[in-house]
């Protein structure tokens, strides 16, 4: 049975380097995986962590999914992410460069209030950032900022210079993460199609009335892909988020059932997977300005 290890505390990950903690709600290693012992082990993270891959042999596996580490990879995660390791016992472990910090860190600054907006901390299989050689440097130069600032003695500034570096850091990855979308925008088309087909055919057979109203994650997982990172995509491709654009393919076929039929609203809301006809209403409203009944009687 795989050896599960359960990371909540930032002193327990450095003694796993016999490392001295300089700030008990972050820090910054040379290495991710410094045990053999961890090789098809499970880690679970309470914490954040930004962890830059230098160089192939290892491989994360999320869910049934794996992803080969290449030269230059970011690879992020946030509190509550389970996920094993696996690399070749015939090969040294890549170097890498890791931060971690406890979400407590995070308490009354500005980075959160804005650590939602980095969506990319829930991506997951296979959705890791590539980097060049020079977003590697800006990458390795912040994380020793961040080292340097944990050397000092703590005082009421070392927070929001910790902090502030850390929101700086996460910027920059977004903005890289921006320009992989870009680069990935063939295949996050053929995505995108997929995503149309399947969306159509998610009401011509009749899945709503079984399944409920079609959702993100639904279709994030037959893309194979993370609710997270299938969102940006979509929003990417079509300046929507996916949700608002699955509500909108749903708007748009109610119209055609509201004038192509005499069935009632209520049964069209079911028909479309609501739980609750007066839901439908809502949403009808909210998207066109009038009530079902009202489209209806003045189309």
């Amino acid at each position: 049975m795989d050896k599960i290890y359960h990371i909540d505390n930032i002193d327990a990950y450095n003694k796993w380097y016999g490392k001295e903690t300089l700030h008990p709600l972050v820090t910054v290693l040379d290495q991710h995986l410094p045990l053999e012992s961890l090789n098809g082990a499970t880690l679970k993270y309470d914490l954040y962590g930004i962890f830059l891959k230098q160089g192939d042999g290892c491989t994360a596996r999320y869910g049934r999914e794996k992803y080969d580490y290449q030269e230059g990879t970011i690879v992020t995660h946030a509190p509550g992410e389970v996920f094993s390791i696996e690399w070749d016992d015939k090969r040294p472990m890549p170097p890498s460069r890791g931060l971690l910090f406890h979400p407590d860190l995070m308490y009354g600054t500005a980075l959160g209030r804005k650590i939602k907006d980095y969506t990319f901390l829930d991506y997951g299989e296979r959705e890791a950032l590539h980097v060049s050689q020079a977003e590697r440097t800006v990458i390795m130069s912040l994380m020793d900022q961040i080292e340097a600032e944990m050397q000092r003695a703590i005082d009421k500034h070392s927070q929001t210079l910790i902090t502030d570096t850390i929101a700086l850091l996460m910027d920059y990855c977004l903005r890289f993460y921006d320009r992989q979308f870009i680069t990935r925008h063939k295949q996050n088309s053929t995505v995108f199609t997929a995503f149309q087909r399947q969306l159509k055919g998610y009401f011509e057979n009749g899945q709503p009335a079984q399944k409920g109203l079609p959702s993100v994650a639904y279709f994030a997982d037959k893309a194979c892909l993370s609710t997270g990172y299938f969102g940006d995509l979509i929003s990417k491709e079509t300046g929507t988020t996916a949700q608002r654009y699955i509500q909108d393919a749903v708007i748009e076929r109610s119209k055609h059932m509201l004038l192509e039929s005499n069935r009632s609203v209520s049964e069209i809301a079911y028909e479309l997977g609501f739980e609750y006809p007066q839901h439908f209403t809502r949403l009808f409203k909210s998207r066109t300005g009038m009530t079902p009944n009202e489209f209806r009687m003045t189309a």
